[in-house]
């Protein structure tokens, strides 16, 4: 049963009208904050990466196609490993619309896994996704970016992610890089996205946000884990109503 106060036209009219100004308030913080990231410093890339992608072996500079930025998407699929990320996943279904738009606005967008193309295509196959999906596999790219863990490095406790340096258990985790490359062929590592900042990529997530529920992660994961599935193993069932709507 819900617990809001069910009240008149008027009344609520007024309430959701006070309301907005918190709303509004949202939207303008969340404006100084992006424009507070455009104004972070660059780091200079010195090192180059090799990936491998369906056309071949690209290097890093192939990967924005001709555009100056570039956004890359750290998948979580570890080399070997039967275990398909269902919040990866969840974010990888919101890729595809945006890029429709993206390709068109200087920008690129590419999904990297350290798993090798071997393993990464029949998934991407399966969930019918048509980004650039590409593998560091052969390259320090997710290591050097902080999103892969080397065995010594989990052992001896020397893990750092989202900018903490902490003991952790798993090889990859997830998160969102971005880039730029100038004029002069120089690459710059710009911004970087870890652990929840991945949130503001997952549109269905903001749409929950308006509803009554909410995200309603009220298992045991206090998460998406808690409901989310790849989206090929949904088991739909329909739901009668509540005894007290009958």
């Amino acid at each position: 049963m819900h617990r809001n106060a069910v009240v008149s036209r008027d009344d609520w009219f007024e309430a959701h009208r006070k309301h907005l100004e918190r709303e509004k308030e949202l939207t303008q913080f969340r404006d100084r904050i992006a424009a507070e990231r455009r104004q972070l410093p660059w780091y200079k890339l010195r090192k180059d990466y090799v990936f491998e992608s369906e056309a071949g072996p690209k290097r890093l500079a192939e990967l924005f196609a001709g555009k100056s930025q570039l956004i890359v998407y750290h998948f979580m699929m570890t080399p070997g490993s039967d275990h398909r990320c269902e919040g990866c996943s969840f974010l990888a279904d919101h890729i595809d619309g945006a890029n429709q738009h993206l390709k068109h606005h200087d920008v690129s967008l590419v999904v990297v896994a350290r798993a090798p193309l071997t393993e990464i295509l029949p998934y991407k196959q399966r969930m019918g996704w048509k980004f650039d999906w590409v593998s560091s596999y052969a390259s320090d790219f997710n290591f050097d970016l902080q999103v892969s863990f080397t065995d010594k490095q989990i052992t001896a406790g020397e893990t750092t992610y989202n900018f903490e340096k902490r003991p952790l258990r798993s090889k990859d985790l997830p998160g969102t890089s971005i880039f730029h490359r100038n004029e002069c062929g120089d690459t710059f590592l710009t911004f970087m996205s870890r652990a929840r900042g991945g949130d503001a990529l997952i549109g269905a997530y903001h749409y929950l946000d308006m509803t009554p529920k909410g995200r309603a992660e009220t298992g045991p994961y206090h998460g998406l884990m808690d409901w989310v599935r790849l989206h090929d193993e949904y088991q739909d069932k329909a739901k009668g109503l509540p005894d007290c709507c009958e």
